[in-house]
């Protein structure tokens, strides 16, 4: 979620990780034999690092903790914040990080040393980017799990990326996951606010509809709280606004990603595409300490103000292989975050039986 009221922070040096071979981007890496058997992934994290390179630089160590402890199969990022590759004025390559300049490439190379040391080494990345340091998302799967397919569209299109790298699709034997940052809605009926969010929802609602032949994992920061006990203090977020504007139709008053246009729109992409929240499968209740997945700057009027906008949504045939999903961080002082804004959600789904997957897909298709 676009952090409106905080300064952007400045990339500053820190203590660079261990330096550890690394594979050229693109390689496809070697299979640990002994692991060749495993079938689909069962274990997800999802992620807004709100500038991966600034959390490789200040909190790694307790994030690569985290990712150590957990142990997931897949880790899906979001608000990568690094350049795509390709010179000045030039097309860029949106799977490549930004390279052709002294500053890119010591940048490239503190992250790829911090994503080739474990736990990460034991993955393959994938990236969808922006032009500049901005959005951006990656996709990390252990080398165990080769995905069949990536691309990087709503479009299912692999050499085709979406604007500021917001989509990376894996599709795997039994499920597709679809990793997403989506458009903060902004303030006002603006072509890059109001309208742009609109458009973007419109077009994962055609996705999820016409995509419903194979069960579906969606993750990401889809930027929306759907209902109030999403958020820690909905008579706050209901009223805010930017500047004393009020939009002239009040379904988009207040909190972008707690307006009721927007929720309105999220309900209908989640039954239409028969897709149910994993997380509230398993919490019914409000829970004011680890509820929510974003938190406001622990100094000002956001202070104790949170909101759940990172999510596991799932196909409603995945609903009893559900296990947990929980949001890693608590409290208004941001623990478990990692210096983001954001923390980490995970999921797990119990295993299947190979009868289980073929009547899974079978009823998709039927659907």
């Amino acid at each position: 979620m676009k952090r409106f009221f905080k300064p952007i922070e400045k990339d500053g040096s820190a203590k660079k990780p261990a330096l550890f071979p690394s594979k050229k981007d693109g390689d496809n890496p070697e299979i640990n034999n002994e692991e060749t058997s495993k079938k689909d992934p069962l274990k997800f994290v999802s992620w807004n690092a709100n500038s991966l390179l600034l959390r490789v630089k200040n909190d790694w160590p307790e994030f690569s903790k985290f990712v150590t402890t957990f142990d997931p199969d897949v880790i899906a990022i979001q608000e990568v914040r690094m350049p795509a590759a390709g010179p000045k004025d030039a097309p860029k390559n949106p799977g490549e990080l930004k390279d052709d300049t002294k500053p890119s490439r010591e940048e490239k190379q503190i992250l790829m040393r911090a994503l080739s040391s474990p736990p990460f080494g034991y993955y393959q990345i994938w990236w969808s980017l922006a032009d500049s340091k901005y959005a951006g998302t990656a996709l990390l799967v252990k080398k165990c799990f080769r995905p069949k397919k990536v691309s990087f569209s709503l479009d299912k299109t692999a050499s085709k990326h979406e604007p500021d790298g917001r989509v990376i699709l894996a599709e795997f034997e039994t499920f597709r996951l679809l990793n997403t940052y989506a458009p903060n809605n902004g303030w006002k009926e603006e072509e890059n606010s109001f309208q742009r969010r609109r458009k973007w929802d419109k077009r994962i609602h055609e996705f999820v509809v016409r995509c419903s032949e194979m069960p579906l994992i969606w993750c990401g920061d889809l930027n929306v709280s759907h209902e109030e006990i999403d958020v820690s203090h909905p008579e706050f977020f209901s009223a805010a606004k930017q500047n004393g504007y009020i939009p002239p139709n009040k379904e988009d008053c207040g909190q972008p990603g707690f307006t009721i246009s927007e929720r309105k729109r999220f309900g209908a992409i989640l039954k239409e595409g028969r897709l149910i929240d994993a997380y509230r499968v398993l919490h019914k209740e409000k829970d004011m300490d680890s509820g929510f997945s974003w938190s406001g700057h622990p100094i000002g009027k956001y202070r104790g103000k949170r909101m759940r906008i990172d999510y596991f949504i799932v196909s409603e045939q995945l609903k009893d292989r559900i296990v947990a999903c929980e949001m890693q961080g608590r409290g208004i002082e941001l623990e478990g975050f990692y210096g983001s804004d954001h923390c980490p959600v995970s999921l797990e789904l119990s295993e299947t039986s190979p009868e289980s997957d073929q009547r899974s897909i079978s009823k998709s298709k039927e659907s």
